[in-house]
């Protein structure tokens, strides 16, 4: 379970991490930063005029990140 409080955090002060202006939905990006006890979380997200939309959260996969959970790993 991710807490609406993490989400925000993440939003607030995370790190763009992936960019996806062209996105066929609109301008989307992925956010990376820390949830409670400092457990990594990714939130996709759009920036809108007046707000920003949050697609999904999730908990990233140690196996398909960096160390830092901030660099994708290539496919195997």
């Amino acid at each position: 379970m991710i807490t609406v409080r993490e989400v925000r955090r993440t939003v607030l002060a995370g790190n763009v991490i992936e960019d996806y202006p062209e996105d066929i939905r609109g301008h989307s990006c992925l956010m990376s930063g820390l949830g409670d006890k400092s457990r990594p979380i990714h939130v996709v997200c759009a920036p809108k005029d007046d707000y920003v939309a949050v697609i999904t959260a999730y908990l990233p996969e140690r196996r398909e990140w960096d160390r830092e959970f901030k660099i994708r790993k290539a496919p195997r």
